[in-house]
């Protein structure tokens, strides 16, 4: 057994039990697609068809080839053969021919012959048969082509993600209704004192209501867990470790609050070390609050042993599950709620009265200790330009836009 109380930092600590969960087991299940929000993805999802499955216009306007645009101006517009429209949900069965053009709406499938699309407010109808066109389209202008977002065979979502709302939606696009996830981690919760009782009972002089089972598990809950709360243990360490080994048995994390602290009241490592090798590897970290904290590993499994302070117990669950509940789960990237600040990277324009929310990716490097992200550019309806965003970069309406190497506020996706 380690030094007791042979101080760590946290994060020492807390590598130290995560080096020997590299090798922890998951259980997987199939559910419904809808219903997979926050879980964590079991396998590699490759796509069966190209996204989109035809090239279409982003914008309502006219089909033309870009070339016949050229130097078309409100000064000198561009003159244009109206052939037809563009019915919506329906092949186009039209042909564009130079000079003509052919009307079309957002989602529209782009017409043989046609490469561009210019925006409707950009023309003007000279007759019932022809349009003047006053600003001239490149090849590729306001479409999209086809697999364009996701090419047939691509691996669109990687096994060890986390399901978010945007993997939803790419995996819908997918005609994909059902993914297999890993199972959520249990965790079993064992309070132990003489002193404690149910919260419903009345307390006599010298008891205290058992805080910590139900507090932490709404901790668990919260980074993903199925807590199961066992029945309160006296200060007898037969009976710890008998209620150690039935819930070492029935979950995949064991938290055990009070009985860590340095006296000879302190059962709980002895037991864990009862219970399997390697035993405890770490009694005490240098924080505070929590510094008699438990950290081991038996047969498999992580053991925690927390302080039986409720609020020590409640900041050193906080911050030792946001880092091993993860693991547990199966997790390889994780997107934390919260707002952060970043420096872009790359100028990024905007229109001036408008609010603006750019995607963004995190990059690797920082800079005067800004971590540094760069803008995602993307078309209308593609929805896996989000798969890599970290979160979104808001520009504020007073502005038109962000300088490279300026601070930026980013909304955690």
């Amino acid at each position: 057994m380690p030094e007791f109380l042979e101080l760590l930092t946290p994060e020492e600590g807390i590598s130290k039990l995560l080096q020997h969960m590299e090798l922890v087991v998951f259980r997987s299940e199939n559910i419904r697609t809808e219903n997979g929000l926050n879980r964590i993805l079991a396998g590699n999802i490759n796509s069966d068809e190209d996204i989109p499955a035809f090239t279409r216009s982003t914008v309502d306007g006219f089909a033309v080839i870009g070339k016949d645009t050229f130097g078309a101006s409100e000064v000198l517009p561009a003159i244009f053969e109206v052939v037809g429209e563009i019915q919506m949900g329906k092949p186009a069965d039209i042909q564009i021919n130079k000079g003509q053009a052919c009307l079309i709406h957002t989602g529209g499938m782009l017409p043989a012959g046609a490469d561009a699309v210019v925006m409707v407010e950009n023309t003007q109808y000279s007759n019932s048969k022809e349009i003047e066109v006053y600003r001239a389209v490149p090849s590729g202008e306001n479409v999209i082509l086809k697999g364009e977002d996701i090419m047939k065979g691509d691996i669109v979502l990687q096994k060890g993600i986390k399901i978010r709302a945007s993997e939803i939606g790419a995996l819908m696009a997918l005609g994909i209704t059902e993914i297999e996830v890993y199972d959520l981690p249990r965790v079993g919760i064992l309070s132990t004192g003489d002193e404690i009782i149910p919260p419903h009972n009345l307390p006599e002089l010298g008891q205290i209501r058992d805080i910590n089972s139900y507090s932490l598990s709404a901790i668990v809950e919260k980074f993903g867990g199925i807590p199961k709360c066992y029945p309160i243990i006296q200060d007898d360490k037969s009976k710890l470790l008998n209620s150690l080994r039935i819930a070492h048995e029935e979950n995949d994390l064991i938290i055990v609050t009070a009985g860590s602290s340095a006296s000879v009241r302190d059962l709980t490592a002895d037991a864990i070390n009862e219970l399997g090798s390697p035993g405890v590897l770490v009694h005490g970290i240098n924080v505070r609050p929590g510094k008699p904290t438990i950290l081991a590993y038996a047969n498999g499994k992580p053991i925690i042993g927390l302080p039986g302070n409720p609020v020590s117990a409640f900041v050193i669950a906080h911050l030792l599950l946001r880092c091993i509940m993860p693991k547990l789960r199966g997790e390889v990237k994780t997107f934390e709620t919260q707002i952060m600040k970043g420096m872009i990277t790359i100028n990024i324009s905007s229109a001036a009265g408008r609010e603006d929310w750019v995607p963004v990716r995190l990059l690797e490097e920082e800079n005067n200790g800004l971590k540094l992200v760069e803008p995602i550019f993307y078309k209308s309806n593609l929805i896996f330009s989000l798969i890599d965003a970290i979160g979104l970069a808001r520009i504020a309406p007073e502005v038109t836009g962000l300088e490279a190497n300026s601070e930026v506020e980013i909304l955690l996706i």
